[in-house]
């Protein structure tokens, strides 16, 4: 899969808190995503055992393959995501996110790759979205996890 975007952030926070976020995958996402740059509405629909479906204000994000694996010092969540943004714009992609302790508190290193998105608009977001979505992420994860930005 061809890697769309990679960064990561350190912020303040331990394993424990980042644990317990994961504990329930469905409330650690809607918790980020009602955190990044536009999202007036977020709300968790339906959440099975390797999947969640949330409505946004832009659309509906289905995340599935859900896998979360946790050790002492290092956390990694892997899933497939496929974003409706209205009737425009529907973007799949595959996340990979790891958060590792460090001396001051958690690194968060976040991969995003096999995106595909058809059409005029799919063509700007595949081309232009990345750093936008990107760094959205990275900020929504320190916000959730670690408090201010």
């Amino acid at each position: 899969m061809t890697v769309w975007f990679q960064g990561d952030v350190e912020f303040e926070c331990d394993m424990e808190q980042v644990r317990r976020s994961l504990d329930d995958p469905g409330e650690h996402f809607v918790g980020v995503v009602r955190r990044m740059p536009g999202m007036t509405s977020v709300e968790l629909v339906d959440q099975g055992e390797d999947a969640v479906t949330i409505r946004t204000n832009e659309g509906l994000m289905t995340r599935s393959a859900i896998r979360v694996q946790v050790e002492d010092d290092r956390a990694v969540v892997e899933y497939d995501e496929v974003y409706a943004a209205g009737t425009k714009v529907t973007a799949r992609s595959h996340y990979r996110d790891e958060f590792t302790t460090t001396a001051s508190g958690v690194r968060f290193h976040t991969t995003i790759s096999g995106v595909e998105a058809a059409g005029v608009l799919g063509f700007l977001y595949r081309k232009l979205g990345s750093s936008n979505i990107g760094n959205a992420v990275l900020g929504a994860t320190r916000q959730h996890l670690g408090g201010p930005s």
